[in-house]
């Protein structure tokens, strides 16, 4: 099996994993509730025009003041519901297993042995998988 193949096969077991299948439920969940959609794209907008204003060669503190406030409450409301609570926590599932693999690959990149490499969790002394950041492998 060549290296395209592998990670193909392995982006099918991601897929079949419960963590990424709950994953997709919330996601699935948020993107049909019609209300937080409609909180969503408050934010874009709210955002989109504090840009717009902050860009100016004198932009109107009064609009950018109240664009922020606006914002803020309005993404306070998008936190508080329960199926962006759930969708969150289960994207930082998937997250965590994804930092997991890209590290335990990167460890295989460096020459790691791939049946007793481990990633060290994080606790922000791990690896990264980024070497510019790295004190020296093991």
């Amino acid at each position: 099996m060549d290296v395209i193949t592998a990670a193909r096969e392995l982006g099918k077991a991601i897929q079949a994993d419960e963590r990424y299948k709950e994953y997709a439920n919330a996601k699935k969940a948020n993107d049909e509730d019609i209300g937080l959609q409609g909180l969503i794209g408050k934010l874009n907008i709210l955002q989109m025009s504090y840009q717009n204003e902050s860009e100016k060669e004198n932009p109107d503190e009064k609009k950018l003041e109240q664009w922020d406030a606006d914002f803020r409450n309005t993404y306070a409301e998008v936190m508080l519901n329960a199926k962006m609570r759930d969708f969150e926590e289960k994207k930082q599932i998937v997250d965590d297993l994804m930092n997991y693999i890209v590290n335990l690959l990167s460890l295989c990149v460096n020459g790691a042995d791939p049946e007793t490499a481990e990633p060290v969790q994080s606790d922000g002394s791990g690896c990264t998988g980024s070497c510019s950041t790295c004190g020296g492998c093991g």
